[in-house]
Protein backbone atom coordinates (compact mmCIF):
# COMPACT_ATOMS: atom_id res chain seq x y z
CA UNK A 1 0.00 0.00 0.00
CA UNK A 2 0.76 3.46 -1.16
CA UNK A 3 1.93 5.86 1.75
CA UNK A 4 -1.24 8.96 2.22
CA UNK A 5 -0.14 12.47 2.56
CA UNK A 6 -2.27 14.80 4.43
CA UNK A 7 -2.85 17.77 2.68
CA UNK A 8 -1.32 21.23 4.45
CA UNK A 9 -3.52 23.37 5.84
CA UNK A 10 -3.09 26.73 6.03
CA UNK A 11 0.26 27.92 8.28
CA UNK A 12 -0.52 28.69 11.91
CA UNK A 13 -1.46 32.04 12.51
CA UNK A 14 -3.90 32.52 9.62
CA UNK A 15 -7.53 32.15 9.35
CA UNK A 16 -8.92 29.10 7.01
CA UNK A 17 -12.37 28.17 6.32
CA UNK A 18 -12.86 24.87 8.02
CA UNK A 19 -14.52 21.47 6.01
CA UNK A 20 -18.54 22.70 6.81
CA UNK A 21 -17.65 25.84 5.51
CA UNK A 22 -15.89 24.59 3.06
CA UNK A 23 -18.87 22.37 1.69
CA UNK A 24 -21.24 25.05 1.76
CA UNK A 25 -19.02 27.39 -0.49
CA UNK A 26 -18.05 25.57 -2.69
CA UNK A 27 -21.46 23.78 -3.37
CA UNK A 28 -23.24 27.33 -4.06
CA UNK A 29 -20.42 27.55 -6.37
CA UNK A 30 -20.82 24.26 -8.03
CA UNK A 31 -24.62 25.29 -8.62
CA UNK A 32 -23.78 29.23 -9.51
CA UNK A 33 -21.23 27.49 -12.38
CA UNK A 34 -23.65 24.45 -13.72
CA UNK A 35 -26.05 27.59 -14.18
CA UNK A 36 -23.68 29.77 -16.39
CA UNK A 37 -23.31 32.29 -13.88
CA UNK A 38 -19.60 31.99 -12.67
CA UNK A 39 -16.69 30.71 -14.49
CA UNK A 40 -13.58 31.17 -11.97
CA UNK A 41 -12.83 31.92 -8.33
CA UNK A 42 -9.46 32.79 -6.18
CA UNK A 43 -8.96 32.04 -2.35
CA UNK A 44 -7.27 34.09 -0.06
CA UNK A 45 -5.94 33.09 3.44
CA UNK A 46 -4.52 35.95 5.53
CA UNK A 47 -4.02 36.57 9.42
CA UNK A 48 -7.17 38.55 9.80
CA UNK A 49 -9.15 36.92 7.28
CA UNK A 50 -9.68 34.09 4.93
CA UNK A 51 -11.52 35.04 1.67
CA UNK A 52 -13.02 33.19 -1.13
CA UNK A 53 -13.80 35.20 -4.49
CA UNK A 54 -15.86 34.62 -7.61
CA UNK A 55 -15.43 35.63 -11.01
CA UNK A 56 -17.89 35.72 -13.79
CA UNK A 57 -14.85 35.84 -16.25
CA UNK A 58 -10.79 35.34 -14.92
CA UNK A 59 -9.96 39.27 -16.08
CA UNK A 60 -13.09 41.10 -13.82
CA UNK A 61 -13.20 42.23 -10.62
CA UNK A 62 -15.03 39.27 -8.18
CA UNK A 63 -18.86 39.60 -8.55
CA UNK A 64 -18.77 38.61 -4.57
CA UNK A 65 -16.57 38.06 -1.74
CA UNK A 66 -17.02 35.35 0.79
CA UNK A 67 -14.78 36.47 4.06
CA UNK A 68 -14.47 35.05 7.62
CA UNK A 69 -13.12 37.77 10.15
CA UNK A 70 -12.84 36.01 13.40
CA UNK A 71 -12.05 39.43 14.96
CA UNK A 72 -15.62 40.02 13.98
CA UNK A 73 -17.73 37.55 16.01
CA UNK A 74 -18.51 38.65 18.95
CA UNK A 75 -19.92 42.08 17.48
CA UNK A 76 -21.16 42.01 13.68
CA UNK A 77 -20.34 38.71 12.71
CA UNK A 78 -17.37 37.07 11.52
CA UNK A 79 -19.34 36.36 7.80
CA UNK A 80 -19.41 39.09 5.11
CA UNK A 81 -20.87 38.91 1.65
CA UNK A 82 -18.98 41.93 -0.47
CA UNK A 83 -20.53 42.63 -3.89
CA UNK A 84 -18.08 43.89 -6.84
CA UNK A 85 -17.90 47.32 -5.81
CA UNK A 86 -16.56 46.69 -2.20
CA UNK A 87 -19.96 47.19 -0.01
CA UNK A 88 -20.86 45.24 2.58
CA UNK A 89 -23.98 43.46 1.17
CA UNK A 90 -24.59 40.94 3.89
CA UNK A 91 -23.10 40.36 7.55
CA UNK A 92 -24.08 38.13 9.80
CA UNK A 93 -23.57 35.34 12.82
CA UNK A 94 -23.93 32.07 10.41
CA UNK A 95 -22.84 31.58 6.95
CA UNK A 96 -26.25 30.24 5.43
CA UNK A 97 -28.01 33.50 5.88
CA UNK A 98 -24.99 35.29 4.51
CA UNK A 99 -25.22 33.47 1.16
CA UNK A 100 -28.82 33.75 0.92
CA UNK A 101 -28.81 36.65 -1.71
CA UNK A 102 -26.79 34.87 -4.06
CA UNK A 103 -28.80 31.74 -3.58
CA UNK A 104 -31.93 33.21 -4.64
CA UNK A 105 -30.42 33.83 -8.00
CA UNK A 106 -30.69 30.44 -8.96
CA UNK A 107 -34.44 29.99 -7.76
CA UNK A 108 -36.53 29.52 -11.13
CA UNK A 109 -40.44 30.42 -11.23
CA UNK A 110 -42.25 27.04 -12.35
CA UNK A 111 -45.38 27.56 -14.02
CA UNK A 112 -48.03 25.16 -13.34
Amino acid sequence: MGVVTPFPGPPQGEVAFDRPEWQRILDLYGRMVAAGHWRDYAIHFGRDVASFACFRRAAERPEYRIEKRPALRQRQGEWALIGEAGAVLKRGHELGPVLAPIERKLMKLVEE
